[in-house]
């Protein structure tokens, strides 16, 4: 017989012939994977594309097209510029901060007041502000008009981010690998496309234009794919955020704690096995203890079970009303978002570095005897980034690392080596940053996935809503900083 984990981390056995909960674990697993791609789609095409616009701004800046021709070499080159290196006018830095900060904010404020927004007008917001950016980018005459674009795209970025993490609370815990492995495939189906569609002769516009399908890929995902439990709130705003409080299983597993060896974990799931799952109002058995359940027929087994398995857990509480134990107050929220920093800063340390590298040096590796063009080596650059984060955010589903701090480590040397290959120039082509790149993104998706992952494991019932949400700071931070460290790296070597 198969086990499922309750939010308070207790093993209760289901029923695996039941095809109808097969089929709803699949869905909400697929619908997860499909919030997680196009919630960051609009977000990773913008990076993609910050190289064209700026380049397309600066095409329109300049007095004639003949002029503007006259700027480009056969080989790609931007001649505007008398430096060694082949350098816009402006960062592609400036376009990170304008993805981010939007985003970065947003997760700052909006743990402590957003679960007083319904989820599903969250999710409408998501998707008009995302198809916004693609229209806003498509027929901008101005870098204003460009950066306006891609702030409305960190705005959908951000709020889907953290309200979708949040979600995952009200679903059984495997519905985060589907969210880490889509987030990881916008990576690759958004750069990669992005690059794909330009390189067969599409303008940027035209490209961006094709891709305001994905906005309606993600209300489609979240209204029709995903099955909510029946006591969801989807268009009302919950009063409270007790989800399954078990006062024993609070004692067990406080908000954030000491991570135990491998032993205290063992002794401490055997013990979860023992213990009586709360009560559940109107489902017959839930309050008993295993072997009693494990005698009940099928019957009672379906009905008193099915809503555990899939997720449906916030029904219940330790006096069987949902969501008795109120809201966490704020000076609870500040409590747990400082046990969170043992999560939240290793985290902001490998985004820091790795975004240091993707818009701060990887637009000044250029290799003028390749046979890409300087925007087209920019492209696969992020394209093998974001190849490498997929596989890494995927493998949820086959292991898990507690020390992502190593991550951090592996990141911050990949970010020092670049620094000086971009200042000596001693790397021999572009295959060798396409492997370097790869390898980085491998270690920022993992310290992605497995970050969320621990949270959701390590933290109380009560709090782990709002838990997941404020931690999604963390990659935003480190961003931000790195978006504001690349720009003055850009124009010191540009000077040069």
């Amino acid at each position: 017989m198969d086990h499922t984990e309750t939010l308070s981390g207790d093993h209760v056995p289901i029923v695996t012939s039941n095809s109808r909960g097969r089929v709803s674990f699949w869905r909400n697993v697929s619908g997860f994977w499909l919030l997680g791609l196009c919630n960051n789609f609009a977000y990773v095409v913008m990076l993609s594309a910050a190289h064209d616009i700026l380049k397309q701004q600066e095409t329109h800046n300049t007095t004639t097209n003949t002029l503007s021709a006259s700027l480009i070499t056969p080989e790609g080159r931007n001649n505007s510029n008398s430096t060694r290196y082949d350098c816009n006018p402006v960062s592609t830095a400036a376009v990170l901060l304008a993805d981010i900060l939007p985003t970065l904010l947003i997760k700052l404020a909006a743990p402590f007041f957003i679960h007083k927004c319904p989820y599903g007008f969250r999710v409408l917001l998501c998707v008009a502000a995302a198809a916004s950016s693609f229209l806003l980018v498509s027929f901008s005459s101005t870098v204003g008009m460009s950066i306006l674009g891609v702030i409305f795209a960190s705005v959908s970025s951000g709020l889907g981010e953290l309200s979708f993490l949040s979600l995952t609370v009200f679903f059984d815990r495997t519905v985060l690998g589907g969210w880490g492995s889509g987030t990881g495939g916008a990576g690759v189906a958004g750069a990669l496309l992005y690059s794909a569609l330009t390189q067969v002769g599409l303008s940027p516009r035209a490209t961006l234009l094709i891709m305001l399908v994905v906005p309606a890929i993600m209300a489609a995902s979240y209204f029709f794919l995903l099955e909510f439990p029946p006591s969801f709130p989807q268009w009302r705003s919950r009063k409270g955020e007790g989800l399954l409080r078990d006062p024993s299983a609070q004692e067990r597993r406080p908000l954030m704690t000491e991570v135990p060896d491998d032993a205290e974990r063992e002794q401490e799931e055997e013990e979860g096995e023992r213990d009586r799952v709360p009560e559940c109002r109107g489902k017959p058995g839930m309050g008993r203890d295993r072997k009693e359940r494990e005698n009940m027929n099928d019957m009672e087994m379906i009905s008193g079970i099915e809503e555990k398995r899939f997720g449906w857990e916030f029904q219940c509480s330790a006096s069987g009303d949902p969501g008795d134990a109120g809201d966490l107050t704020c000076a609870e929220r500040l409590v747990a978002l400082r046990g969170l920093l043992k999560f939240i800063i290793p985290l902001s340390v490998v985004y820091f570095a790795e975004y240091f590298i993707n818009q701060g040096l990887l637009e000044l590796l250029f290799f003028p005897g390749y046979y890409l063009s300087h925007a087209e080596q920019y492209r696969w650059y992020q394209t093998l980034y974001q190849i490498g984060v997929f596989f890494s955010r995927s493998s949820l589903f086959c292991m898990k690392l507690r020390r992502v701090w190593v991550l951090s480590v592996l990141q911050c040397v990949n970010a020092g080596l670049l620094t000086v290959a971009v200042y000596y120039q001693f790397l021999p082509s572009a295959p060798v940053v396409f492997a370097i790149v790869v390898y980085e993104g491998l270690l920022g998706g993992a310290a992605y996935v497995n970050t969320f992952y621990f949270i959701s494991k390590e933290t109380g019932s009560r709090e782990r809503e709002f838990a997941m949400s404020a931690a999604s700071v963390g990659d935003s931070f480190g961003i931000a900083v790195s978006g504001v460290t690349a720009i003055p790296l850009h124009n010191y070597f540009c000077s040069l």
